[in-house]
């Protein structure tokens, strides 16, 4: 994979990479930018959390799951001192559909977490990750009810 990011301003840049959607970064006042596009560190989270949902749903689709909404939150806490890198993250799986069956979720989050997500598999190599999920039931109107919820945990084989 090939990236640049081409200078604007400031602290601003402009990143492309091979698919040629730009990305606008900057950093704010404090660092010399003027708030004007995402931070870098704030990139690499969000392409933790669209590999991951990507993926999770993909093989949700494939089992046949009636997701109406999904949604993937990543915490990642950083460092106090430079370099100021991520310590962990929880990771939340928020499932929305109708009659989501818990073990199609889990095997999901399993082949992402061993398998699939490369960002997810690179980036567990430098920090530790927890994974959470919610399972609601779309009851319609907006309504939802939670029907299951819990940590994924990678079984060990002895």
């Amino acid at each position: 994979m090939k990236a640049t990011v081409n200078w604007q301003n400031n602290m601003t840049f402009i990143g492309k990479s091979a698919s040629g959607f730009p990305v606008q970064m900057d950093s704010d006042s404090s660092f010399g930018g003027t708030d004007s596009g995402v931070r870098p560190m704030e990139m690499i989270a969000l392409g933790l959390a669209g590999c991951i949902a990507m993926d999770v749903l993909s093989i949700l689709q494939k089992k046949r799951q009636q997701v109406t909404q999904f949604e993937v939150k990543v915490d990642a806490p950083r460092s106090a001192d430079y370099p100021k890198v991520f310590t962990s993250a929880v990771i939340t799986y928020i499932v929305i559909g109708k009659n989501v069956d818990e073990t199609a979720v889990l095997r999901s989050i399993e082949l992402t977490a061993t398998k699939y997500c490369p960002a997810q598999i690179m980036l567990e190599q430098a920090f530790p990750m927890n994974l959470h999920y919610e399972i609601y039931e779309d009851e319609g109107d907006g309504n939802r009810r939670l029907t299951h919820q819990g940590i994924w945990q990678e079984l060990s084989v002895d």
